[in-house]
């Protein structure tokens, strides 16, 4: 229940950066104040805070304390469910380029980006013990790789639009970038860098328990599989890469496995409980506590939360997205709250009713912290203006490693059950023979609904976003909100969006300040 030293330093770490002065976005270098780049860098706790201070916007909340998630919403998983004009433009691709939600995640990636330059820049000089070093200069890698990571594939293509900006601590003072022709340059370089970082980089198993958070090798060569997916969307060849590094997290010495004890009913559930932050399925994640993390539990907890605490409302399930689970399927009922389903609140058992949610829906994948008797101070946030909970939020389970390979395999015309049972099977569903990437899509969405694997993005590398996208969306609504087994029609919640163009849409639009600032051309379509 404690959160990580890494989170309880880091504040500090960030008033040394500001007292530095040195802005962090690639268009404004030049460091300011008192302290400089040749008075800082000197000590072995000026590298660990420069380290530290690359984890500090993980947590932001344009980031993934629930920024990436405005994104995912675009998909068919999710409605707003809220009335918020600047949501309601990227569901439905009409963005500006001005809306506050969408303005910060690019230029916040940057600054992280920047960070893990000043280390890689300066701390190689610094007389400190080799491991340390090594696996300081290993988290700046991956770091810089993750975001990069994140940019490149919101905002670039290997069409007319190219890649982003790269920014290394070689060229980091000059005075103007360009995009790359494609993003398949900005994928050499992600994999470059990660590459660089699974050398150096310690088992997760050999951090000590005040450094869990920090980056480790088999978040290395997860991401290193994951943008070999991507970029196997432009270049067939890559899908042999997926499944090597895929092979490469599951013997990495670190014990990575899907949580699975033959008991369906709980196992799937218990891999969002805080007992499993770092449990066998994690790879990476946003870590979090009552003090700081994402907030994406509380974002898609009921509006006020029953009268208890200041859930926001957001982000609710779909019919469609209810109706994708076979029966049987012990995954719906850990992702998904209908009218009448018991769940813990605050130490009670409750039946789930709700006079706010538009689709009768919510997500209850990230409830457990809130059943806990007087969970307030203890396992959530005491301010429900930044409701986080003990439990870190999963940017990449060990299962998406196994989906990841079944994918690359069926890509290949190679047989993929075995990979694809291991995942039913945990669900409580009966193995299937022969699956085909039906199965695969099936499998993807849900097991990840909820979370930042993307579904959007997933829709889009497999050319099914147009077909989707022009199919209305659906909820139930109950006659009586307050009674758990009133009776429900079903209702259109989203209009099909008919202006959907994946042409233009395949990637969204970059903020419009950060195109004023930077001179980099604008992505085709948007504006």
């Amino acid at each position: 229940m404690k959160n990580i030293r890494i989170s309880n330093i880091v504040a500090a770490v960030i008033m040394i950066f500001t007292a530095w002065g040195c802005s962090d976005s690639f268009t404004d270098l030049t460091p300011k104040g008192s302290a400089t780049e040749g008075n800082y860098w000197q000590t072995q706790d000026d590298a660990l805070a420069g380290a530290n201070a690359m984890y500090y916007y993980m947590k932001d909340e344009d980031m993934f304390a629930r920024g990436f998630m405005w994104y995912i919403n675009a998909s068919d998983d999710m409605i707003t469910g809220r009335n918020n004009a600047r949501a309601d433009a990227a569901v439905n691709f009409t963005l500006s380029g001005d809306e506050g939600y969408f303005s910060w995640m690019y230029p916040q990636s940057y600054k992280i980006i920047r960070r893990a330059n000043d280390v890689l820049a300066h701390v190689p000089s610094i007389e400190i013990e080799t491991s340390l070093k090594n696996r300081i200069l290993g988290e700046a890698y991956f770091m810089r790789a993750f975001h990069y990571f994140w940019l490149a594939h919101t905002y670039g293509d290997n069409g007319p639009n190219g890649g982003v900006p790269i920014v290394t601590e070689e060229n980091m003072f000059q005075d103007h970038f360009t995009r790359p022709a494609s993003v398949v340059e900005n994928y050499e370089h992600i994999i470059s860098d990660l590459e660089k970082a699974v050398e150096i980089l310690p088992l997760f198993t050999a951090y000590a328990s005040a450094d869990l958070g920090r980056a480790h090798k088999d978040a290395a060569l997860a991401y290193i599989a994951k943008t070999y997916l991507y970029w196997a969307q432009y270049d067939n060849s890559k899908w042999d890469k997926v499944i090597e590094y895929c092979d490469k997290v599951t013997n990495s010495g670190s014990g990575r496995k899907i949580l699975d004890t033959d008991s369906p009913a709980t196992d799937f559930g218990d891999v969002f409980t805080y007992q499993q932050n770092y449990g066998p399925e994690y790879i990476w994640s946003v870590v979090s506590g009552v003090d700081a993390g994402s907030k994406l539990p509380g974002v898609m907890l009921e509006n006020k939360g029953w009268g208890d605490y200041n859930g926001w409302g957001y982000y609710q399930p779909t019919l469609e997205l209810y109706n994708a689970y076979e029966p049987g399927d012990m995954r719906r009922s850990e992702t998904i709250l209908e009218f009448g389903q018991e769940f813990k609140w605050f130490g009670e058992t409750r039946r789930y009713t709700s006079q706010n949610s538009q689709s009768g829906f919510q997500f209850n994948k990230y409830m457990d912290a809130y059943g806990y008797e007087n969970p307030v101070g203890t396992t959530i946030n005491p301010n429900g203006n930044a409701p986080t909970t003990i439990a870190n939020v999963p940017i990449m389970r060990y299962t998406e490693i196994v989906l990841m390979k079944a994918e690359a395999l069926l890509m290949k015309s190679q047989n993929a059950d075995a990979e694809i049972n291991m995942v039913r099977n945990r669900a409580g569903l009966a193995p299937i023979t022969n699956a085909g990437m039906s199965d695969l899509k099936q499998e993807r969405r849900v097991e990840f609904a909820g979370e930042f694997a993307n579904r959007h993005f997933d829709l889009v590398r497999w050319g099914d976003a147009d077909d989707t996208y022009n199919m209305p969306l659906h909820g139930r609504d109950h006659a009586d909100k307050t009674d758990p087994d009133s009776p429900y029609t079903v209702i259109e919640v989203l209009a099909a969006r008919s202006q959907f163009d994946p042409t233009v849409h395949h990637v969204w639009l970059i903020p419009n300040d950060d195109i004023a600032i930077s001179g980099i051309p604008q992505n085709e379509g948007w504006n």
